[in-house]
């Protein structure tokens, strides 16, 4: 058995490491009064700070989950260490040799399970820190001088370089008096046929440190073609390493991104050396996995939430990286801090601009550029087609959830303000009104969004089926068919139907899209499915019947047919006036329309294109302008 820590030897660690430099590796620390400091609680989540360190009594304390204590306990809490294992820890930082009771000093047998594993991982970074001058590493010092890492650049990532053999840094550590269970457990051996051989073979090796400065683990880039292995090989999941809370370069980028308040995401360790070779010292990247809560709270203690602070994105502009970017705005509410994407052009990461266009292009690049939620929203409404109501209509639906989520409401209606003006929807209150409705039912929900609509049976015209779409949940209210807002259309359909020689040949140019209603415009396509009005042959009816798609739409065909019409006297100028007001409401539409595209385009959009939308918009006004004052002659 281990022996106990001399207790004047614990007494001599507390004095020597104070608690406000180790403290201030994992969180900012500012100046709270009265020579107290204070920062962001490490041991839970909390918008304003409340986690208070006292340097001249050595102590901390949370006044919100009421975590406190020495150095010691701050170190045993935060890093998950025995008692033992963190006393050991500080001491190799304060340059202490321990003295151990009952059996003495025994450095290989006494230390706890995480000490070994850190120790085991910073000889092996001496060891590939070694072979990377070998002539076997040659290729891997190619591929660093190919992106533009010297020596010097190597050297100070840590860079390093992992022989091809079976088991080098096995047999290295073995003989550093590491067990083979130990070598296990790090990661840095995986079971073998005979025994423990090397995980990591024939790769350029990055050491990846916690944000206290220690080696937890390793990221292995590939440089063979006979390798088989995946491009960017991690160290699995250990006692000490999970890849979801660590962030590679947090160690070097930590004091600058408390500094600055600002926090900038790349990709890779490449991307992370470009950036800090380029004077981005606060870049960092996540290890083979996407950027999530855990990191967040990694951050946000930097960060300290104050209101300048700023959290930039550099994902690649290819499709991989656009769903990066949309996974990591899915955590945006949880950063105070403002988030921004910078994409490189042509799609360019930082490693590559920085090759292809120096230094100062990296420092240009992470300049804060798209707001995050910016980006996500032109994300999902590039993806309709915003030349239809109908287009427009399936963007909001799905974009107006998102704006929703914003939990700083003044910034909510700003953004609503701006998804207006990106979809070309001129009623801006209407936006704005539906994201709040939308931002009230996700908080009355506890903040679960908005409650699935229930497939429940509905009354009335089922409008999807009429238009020959399949049947499914409905948004809103049923149609009424029979309200004011259809009735002509409703009046000129049973026209076609029962007297085609009065709107016709008229009725035959106009499109399904101009009738607002999905049935009406179904029975629309039904008529020209049959050969149109013009010219009606006897048995027109059935063939307008026999053209409908299903059931549904034959009915209101026979419901339209027998329909008596509501004027007294049917003549042609009831049927041109009919005729007019249908058209004329398509025009208007069309019109709104047009000027939606125009705000879309503003004054940046293309010459030739902005002038094409100009010319309809004359057009339409004019034709407009003329429908209402010469009625159907003008059709």
């Amino acid at each position: 058995m281990a022996g106990r820590i001399n207790d004047d030897d614990v007494k001599a660690v507390r004095d020597a490491v104070p608690i406000d430099a180790v403290v201030s590796e994992y969180l900012q620390l500012r100046n709270a009064g009265g020579g107290n400091l204070k920062g962001l609680c490490p041991f839970h989540d909390e918008k304003s700070p409340s986690f208070q360190v006292s340097p001249g009594k050595g102590l901390f304390h949370c006044f919100g989950c009421q975590e406190g204590g020495d150095t010691i306990a701050f170190v045993m809490k935060i890093d998950h260490l025995s008692f033992s294992e963190t006393v050991e820890r500080l001491a190799a930082k304060a340059g202490i040799t321990l003295r151990y009771e009952e059996g003495g000093y025994n450095p290989g047998h006494q230390r706890g399970e995480r000490i070994r594993l850190v120790e085991a991982h910073k000889v092996a970074a001496e060891f590939y820190i070694g072979q990377l001058d070998s002539p076997e590493a040659e290729i891997g010092r190619v591929f660093l001088a190919e992106r533009g890492f010297d020596q010097a650049a190597a050297a100070h990532f840590g860079v390093g370089y992992s022989p091809a053999g079976w088991d080098h840094l096995t047999r290295y550590l073995r003989g550093k008096g590491f067990s083979d269970k130990e070598l296990i457990l790090s990661g840095l051996s995986q079971d073998g046929r005979r025994g423990p051989i090397d995980r990591f073979r024939g790769r350029l090796m990055w050491p990846i440190k916690d944000v206290g400065g220690e080696i937890v683990g390793f990221g292995a880039r590939k440089l063979r073609d006979d390798d088989n292995g995946p491009k960017y090989l991690n160290t699995p999941e250990t006692p000490i390493y999970k890849k979801s809370q660590v962030l590679y370069g947090i160690d070097l980028a930590k004091k600058d991104i408390a500094k600055v308040s600002r926090a900038v995401v790349v990709e890779g360790y490449t991307d992370v050396m470009a950036c800090h070779l380029a004077g981005v010292t606060t870049a960092i990247a996540t290890c083979g996995t996407a950027f999530g809560g855990d990191h967040i709270k990694i951050l946000r203690r930097l960060l300290m939430d104050n209101g300048s602070a700023r959290v930039i994105f550099t994902f690649d502009g290819d499709a991989a990286g656009q769903k990066a970017a949309l996974r990591a705005f899915e955590d945006d509410q949880k950063f105070a801090a403002e988030t921004y994407i910078a994409i490189a052009p042509d799609g360019m990461d930082p490693c590559d601009l920085r090759l292809a266009k120096g230094d100062q292009a990296v420092a240009e690049l992470v300049q804060p550029r798209t707001p995050l939620f910016e980006f996500a929203l032109r994300q999902i409404v590039k993806r309709y087609d915003l030349e239809t109501p109908a287009g427009r209509a399936a963007a909001l639906d799905e974009a107006a959830p998102v704006v929703a989520r914003i939990k700083n409401i003044g910034a909510q209606h700003e953004v609503a303000v701006q998804l207006a003006g990106m979809l070309g929807i001129l009623d801006t209150q209407f936006v704005v009104k539906r994201v709040a409705q939308l931002a009230r039912w996700a908080r009355d929900r506890g903040g679960k969004g908005p409650a699935a609509q229930q497939q429940t049976p509905r009354r009335g015209y089922d409008a999807q089926a009429a238009a020959g779409a399949p049947t499914g949940v409905q948004a809103g209210p049923a149609l009424n068919l029979r309200s004011p807002a259809h009735r002509t259309e409703r009046e000129l359909l049973k026209l076609a139907l029962q007297r085609p020689e009065l709107v016709s040949p008229a009725f035959d140019a106009y499109g399904a899209d101009e009738f607002t209603a999905p049935p009406y415009a179904a029975v629309r396509q039904c008529v020209h499915d049959a050969g149109g009005a013009t010219g009606a042959p006897s048995d027109y009816l059935a063939t307008v019947r026999e053209a409908a798609p299903n059931d549904t739409v034959r009915a209101l065909v026979t419901e339209l047919a027998v329909e008596a019409i509501f004027a007294k006297t049917v003549d042609e100028a009831y049927a041109g006036d009919q005729l007019v007001t249908v058209r004329l409401r398509a025009v208007d539409r069309r019109i709104r329309e047009v000027q939606g595209t125009l705000a879309r385009l503003g004054a940046q959009g293309d010459p030739e294109r902005l002038a094409a939308v100009q010319n309809e918009l004359w057009v339409l006004t004019q034709y407009g302008q003329s429908l209402r004052n010469n009625g159907a002659a003008a059709l």
